[in-house]
């Protein structure tokens, strides 16, 4: 099931709002966790149990990795964050990397392995690392363990962040989990929150989404350069308002419940270095390699080589989490080299230089990185981009090339615009100067646009992915 669905809007999330405000305040936890397993459910039933497994893992390791406050008991303390650790990245292994290993170990030993052909479970990547920095955080001190099972299962089942994240790490919801109230202006703004995203999901993403897919199976012989760059160019639009308009319907249904989840996305492509561009895109990820990985093997303090080899382990291992194959480590490895750059001598330069310049550097850099990111085939990936630099043998131009711009020019210029703060910030401007208004009639009526627009689109086209399951 996914947000951008009917019978999530108008079967689902209906039902679980209702039973949520009607019950209790004793048994809400109890409601959302039912809600939430049956939400995963929906889609893949078996792996319910692994989930489960899962929080009972992170359940008793992280009662045990609190005994470090105990002296005496840090062995025991150490031992326990060390299985919950294996736990949870050998399950990433197996059910995600496995296949990767076999194929090339066949292909580089020329043996004849059988593939095991594991489903991916839905969510696994998000809810490993929530599971994983809970009893991390634990261990170092930063929160208490969860004596209550019911309650650490909420946390990591919350049906708006399971799926597709945000990654929500336990220490920023403690308190709401445990004690939280909610109000009708919160849930207001939940309302208001969730259906930006399903806007940005449904009206912009698929919209664009669809070009690229039609361009992604038109035949070499059609193409041509012009083309190529349309279709990345819509890939990079199409990525951006699939995930972030994701991460708004989770932050906006969290709010429905009285949870406030960090913000995920902070208008990435306005960027103007690729440093400030990881600081704005999936920042709860960022983050995570950040705390879990890039600090505890030395951050920035043993000195600059090892500083920079840092740097290549975090943004293989963030290429790797994206999928099992080898364009998202050549993607990983990418962004991880031109990060150095930037830290060794490039960012000096772009700070000195025009703003519109260290702009287009950005934004170019940021599509071929999606360039790489898009395509898991090889020949695919390596034609494509022999395409874009105009290497393939294609025209400069063509009339499939010139009907696509025609086409797409108005939802071009919206998604440029959309991916700005230029909305965000008209609409501070006139909550000052016109607050009754803003409030009262403007406010409303963009919701109910955006809610009926998006309905009305769902009601009649098929193609609605979300680019983000599959990792």
């Amino acid at each position: 099931m996914v947000f951008s669905s009917t019978t999530f809007l108008f079967a689902f999330l209906p039902l679980v709002l209702i039973t949520y405000f009607i019950v209790p305040r004793v048994i809400k936890n109890a409601v959302l966790l039912v809600f939430s397993l049956v939400f995963y459910a929906w889609g893949e039933p078996v792996y319910v149990l692994l989930m489960l497994a899962s929080i009972t893992v992170a359940y008793i390791t992280g009662i045990f990795a609190d005994k470090k406050r105990k002296p005496g008991c840090e062995k025991t303390a150490f031992i326990s964050m060390l299985f919950a650790i294996i736990w949870n990245i050998g399950l990433l292994l197996f059910f995600k990397y496995t296949d990767f290993f076999i194929i090339n170990a066949n292909n580089l030993f020329n043996t004849s392995f059988n593939i095991l052909g594991l489903t991916l479970p839905i969510g696994i990547s998000f809810y490993s690392f929530q599971t994983l920095s809970y009893v991390i955080d634990v261990y170092r001190g930063e929160v208490r363990s969860q004596k209550n099972y019911l309650n650490l299962a909420t946390y990591v089942t919350l049906f708006p962040q399971l799926i597709a994240g945000p990654i929500v790490r336990y220490q920023t919801i403690e308190d709401q989990i445990n004690y939280r109230k909610e109000t009708i202006a919160q849930f207001s703004r939940g309302i208001k929150r969730f259906a930006i995203g399903l806007g940005k999901k449904v009206i912009l993403a698929n919209n664009i989404g669809a070009l690229f897919a039609e361009i992604s199976a038109t035949s070499q012989s059609e193409m041509s350069v012009v083309s190529s760059w349309i279709g990345i160019l819509a890939y990079t639009f199409q990525i951006y308002f699939d995930f972030s308009g994701y991460s708004d319907m989770a932050i906006g249904l969290g709010k429905m419940f009285g949870f406030d989840f960090l913000e995920n996305f902070n208008y990435p492509y306005i960027s103007k270095s690729i440093t400030e561009f990881w600081r704005r895109w999936h920042i709860s990820l960022s983050t995570w390699f950040r705390d879990y990985v890039y600090i505890p093997l030395g951050g920035n303090r043993k000195g600059l080589a090892r500083q920079c080899l840092n740097i290549m382990i975090v943004w293989f291992l963030t290429g790797f989490w994206h999928g099992a194959n080898w364009n998202f480590i050549c993607w990983g490895v990418y962004f991880g080299i031109i990060l150095l750059c930037e830290k060794l001598f490039l960012g000096k330069a772009l700070k000195k230089a025009p703003s519109i310049i260290s702009h287009i550097y950005s934004l170019l850099l940021i599509i071929v990185g999606w360039g790489i990111f898009a395509y898991e085939d090889t020949s695919a990936l390596i034609q494509n981009f022999k395409n874009l630099f105009g290497l393939g043998g294609l025209d400069f131009v063509n009339d499939r090339a010139i009907f696509w711009l025609a086409n797409y020019a108005v939802t071009f210029i919206i998604l440029i615009i959309a991916s700005t703060p230029l909305f965000k910030k008209l609409g501070e401007k006139l909550l000052v100067k016109a607050p009754v208004v803003y409030i009262c009639v403007l406010e409303p009526a963009t919701v109910a646009f955006l809610l009926i627009v998006s309905t009305a689109y769902l009601a009649s086209n098929s193609f609605n992915p979300f680019l983000y399951f599959r990792f």
